[in-house]
């Protein structure tokens, strides 16, 4: 879907330019631009590959399984039926806690994995019970949206990246936004789990 927006916006600007008689500012703009995207993302990636490297030493040393053990009891609530030792489980945790530090494309790797994962418990409990789940594989569970859910509007306690885009752009203190990120990200977050919840008990609820 965002690829035919893309291709909407990128055949408007051309076709008004082109009618506008102003087609080589387009080109010019496409140009210019392409080489600010590159120096943006080299200018992003000394910070992402360095808390991706302290992301990989923290679950060498033990500290994600420690913090797994933290949210054991809130995520059991959560995700129901999850095993709090499971893969799953541990994938979730490192996606969240990248969330925390605001690295969206390093929880990137760690979400996917979870959703694996989260398809193949859905899988083993197709085989295990085959009479009590009807559902089909290819079809989403209450843990698989939940996560999403999660992934997408989290808590935020470092907004690393927005963090390096404010520096890069000249700003004298770019970590000024902490309070309104945590606000925002908290509240955000609470409501997008209540709603994933009372969505699943209406779903539940129907015939």
């Amino acid at each position: 879907m965002v690829k035919w927006v893309f291709c909407i916006l990128i055949l408007s600007s051309i076709t008004f330019a082109a009618i506008s008689g102003n087609i080589g500012g387009v080109s010019d703009a496409a140009l210019r631009e392409s080489n600010n995207a590159v120096t943006l993302a080299l200018g992003l990636a000394g910070a992402i590959c360095l808390w991706s490297g302290v992301m990989r030493i923290a679950q060498k040393a033990g500290i994600t399984a420690l913090l797994a053990t933290a949210l054991t009891p809130l995520l059991k609530r959560l995700f129901k039926g999850l095993n709090p030792k499971s893969k799953a489980m541990q994938y979730i945790v490192l996606n969240l806690t990248a969330n925390l530090l605001g690295l969206g494309n390093a929880s990137t790797p760690f979400g996917i994995a979870a959703m694996k994962e989260l398809e193949l418990e859905q899988e083993r409990k197709q085989v295990q019970h085959p009479k009590h789940n009807t559902k089909t594989t290819s079809s989403a569970n209450d843990n698989m949206v939940l996560f999403v859910v999660m992934n997408t509007a989290s808590l935020q306690l470092i907004p690393t990246t927005v963090a390096a885009l404010r520096l890069k752009n000249g700003s004298a203190n770019p970590m000024e936004i902490l309070p309104a990120v945590w606000v925002v990200s908290a509240i955000t977050l609470v409501a997008t789990i209540i709603i994933a919840k009372l969505l699943s008990r209406i779903k539940k609820g129907t015939p």
